[in-house]
C-alpha cells in the first residue's frame, strides 16, 4: 500500500473511535451539563490547539512538509487554541465567553476545513511522511476536533432554540397572568 493509501485510511478512520467514544460516553455527559459546563469542556480541548504551531517547527518536520499547508494550519491552530483559551478565562463574563466560545468554534472550524483543503491541493497524503513528530495531529486529533467542533455548534444552536422558548413561554404567561388582564380590562 501507498503512504497515500496509508494516510487517507488513517486519516478517515480517525472519526471512528472518536464517534464511538462521543456515541458512549461523551454524549451522554455533555447532553447532562448545562450549557456553559458543555462548551467549557469543549474548549479545553481546543485550549491545546497551541501545539499546531509544530507544523513551522524545523526539526519537528520534514523539510519538504508542503509549504502551502504548514503556515496556514499552524497559525488557524494557534488563534483557535488562543479563542478557546479565552473563552475559558472569560466564562465569568458571560457575554463574553459566549463571544469567545462562537469565536473559537467558527475559527477552528475553518480551520480545519481549509486545512483539508490545503492538504488535498499541496499533495499531503503523498507527503505524509513529511509531517514527522506532527503525524499524529491529522489522524488522531483532527477528528476529535471537528467532532466537538460540530458538538458545539449544536449545543448552542439548542441552546438558542431553548432561550428562545423560554422567551416565548414566558411572554406567553406574562399574558395571561391575572395582573395583565387587569391591565388590559382598562
Amino acid at each position: 500500500m501507498s503512504p497515500s493509501t496509508i494516510f487517507s485510511i488513517q486519516l478517515i478512520l480517525g472519526y471512528v473511535p472518536w464517534l464511538l467514544f462521543l456515541g458512549a460516553y461523551g454524549w451522554p455527559r455533555l447532553k447532562a451539563m448545562d450549557a456553559v459546563q458543555a462548551q467549557r469542556a469543549i474548549a479545553t480541548l481546543h485550549s491545546f490547539r497551541f501545539f499546531g504551531l509544530a507544523f513551522i517547527l524545523p526539526g519537528v518536520v520534514g523539510p519538504d512538509l508542503p509549504a502551502g499547508f504548514a503556515p496556514s494550519a499552524a497559525y488557524g491552530d494557534f488563534a483557535t487554541g488562543v479563542l478557546a483559551m479565552l473563552a475559558l478565562a472569560t466564562v465569568g463574563i458571560r457575554p463574553l465567553f459566549w463571544l469567545f466560545v462562537v469565536a473559537f468554534n467558527v475559527v477552528g472550524t475553518a480551520d480545519l476545513l481549509v486545512n483539508y483543503y490545503h492538504g488535498a491541493r499541496f499533495g499531503l497524503p503523498e507527503q505524509a511522511g513529511e509531517l514527522a513528530a506532527t503525524y499524529w495531529i491529522p489522524i488522531l486529533y483532527v477528528p476529535a476536533l471537528m467532532i466537538t467542533h460540530v458538538v458545539a455548534f449544536y449545543l448552542l444552536v439548542r441552546r438558542q432554540a431553548g432561550t428562545s422558548q423560554t422567551l416565548a413561554e414566558s411572554a406567553a404567561s406574562l399574558a395571561l397572568s391575572p395582573a395583565s388582564t387587569r391591565l388590559q380590562r382598562r
